[in-house]
């Protein structure tokens, strides 16, 4: 018999269909996802490949709205969701949205396992006010587990009080087969692809949202800071747009306007092309709890340049590229040149990547998910006699909530 697995998570992210679809193909697993909204269009340009995906899913109502740097996003039917589902152990991603609070107390009142799906680490800048922390703290006690992307993330998870037994870690995952093949598809057309994405023979990539956090004012510093001769040499390509576009190309203009390029959002299907043809990765975010343009740099066999801050830095950076302190914008800038000037390094940091990144597959992401799921549902089935009363009652009393 599957046991019934409802994840819950905020939209339908390109990078999550892959995960979700192996997931669904698991032979021990009968999954449901709940997307809490269709889409972020405030933060998010996305597309919505609805068209590949492979498993059930239901969007809840909601409405959203932005109170300065904060998204709220209600939900209704958050119960009426999960009664139908009927699960044995839920997957929350996250805890800053109500339909969390909502699943996690009907998970409690129902005797249902709920594991938080967790990317935080004790890295990040965005720590919120000490009632934010303590509320943080406070839903992390009411979980029966904690599912993590990596390393940074575990430990975070030990910090607010998970028992490591309770820690079960999924890699974070994006379509590496679709990302490296484009890749090589844009290397092997690489004069016409220059053309029609008009990109300089060598450069740098940045690929993300152009805000604070990721770093964007520093790497045009370090950039700035580079030999005249080795801008002439190598550009800087920004793929990405946000609020800071403008004044990022303001200041771009009085470094070194025809070497830096900004390419407004790209699209994942487009995107490859533009790590395929780039000699770096460049990600000096100052604040990121994971940062899944490297998984997708990894695939395309890029070397890259990664913030210590980011949630992934100890996982897929080692000998394929180097770990910075971006605020150090010198030690940022050394980092460039170096790449830009070694070819030979530049190669053998790309075959380090390649063989990095096969073990960050949906695939495997998707099994460390699963495992998560039917360690807590055997939990659960085998206390069940004990608590067959309590639900029964728990049950009457639920339709409160709905």
């Amino acid at each position: 018999m599957k046991h019934r697995l409802v994840i819950i998570t905020e939209i339908i992210a390109p990078y999550r269909i892959p995960v979700f679809n192996a997931l669904a193909q698991h032979p021990e697993i009968d999954l449901k996802v709940i997307f809490l909204a269709k889409t972020d269009p405030s933060t998010r340009q996305w597309r919505i490949y609805a068209e590949e995906i492979r498993f059930a899913y239901e969007i809840l109502p909601s409405w959203r709205t932005r109170i300065r740097k904060y998204s709220l996003l209600l939900n209704q039917k958050v119960v009426g969701a999960l009664r139908r589902a009927n699960p044995d152990a839920i997957a929350c991603g996250g805890y800053n949205y109500l339909a969390s609070w909502q699943a996690l107390r009907w998970a409690k009142r129902n005797h249902v396992r709920f594991l938080l799906w967790c990317e935080s680490t004790a890295n990040d800048d965005r720590a919120g006010h000490r009632m934010v922390e303590s509320l943080k703290k406070n839903f992390f006690d009411k979980c029966d587990g904690c599912i993590v992307p990596g390393t940074a993330a575990g430990e975070y998870a030990r910090q607010m009080g998970v028992s490591p037994e309770h820690i079960f870690i999924a890699p974070n995952a994006v379509d590496s087969i679709l990302f490296g093949s484009r890749a090589d598809d844009a290397r092997r057309n690489a004069p016409r692809v220059r053309a029609e994405l008009d990109l300089p023979a060598r450069y740098f990539l940045f690929a993300g949202r152009l805000v604070k956090s990721k770093g964007v004012f520093e790497l045009l510093e370090a950039y700035g800071i580079l030999n005249d001769n080795l801008r002439s040499q190598v550009g800087l390509v920004f793929a990405g747009d946000g609020p800071l576009r403008s004044e990022l190309e303001s200041i771009a203009k009085s470094i070194c306007p025809r070497t830096i390029r900004f390419a407004g959002f790209v699209h994942r299907d487009e995107l490859a092309s533009y790590y395929g043809l780039a000699d770096c990765l460049v990600f000096p975010t100052l604040s990121d709890p994971w940062g899944l343009v490297v998984n997708e740099a990894l695939a395309c066999g890029l070397p890259v340049i990664c913030g210590q801050s980011a949630g992934c830095a100890a996982d897929l950076v080692k000998s394929n590229g180097r770990v910075i302190d971006p605020r150090n914008v010198g030690q940022l800038s050394r980092a460039m040149e170096e790449l830009a000037t070694d070819a030979d390094l530049r190669r053998e940091m790309s075959r380090e990547s390649l063989k990095i990144i096969r073990n960050y597959s949906p695939e495997i992401c998707a099994a460390g998910i699963a495992q998560a799921a039917l360690t807590c549902s055997h939990t659960r089935r085998s206390s069940s006699a004990e608590l067959l009363s309590i639900s029964r009652a728990a049950s009457k009393s639920a339709g409160a909530f709905d």
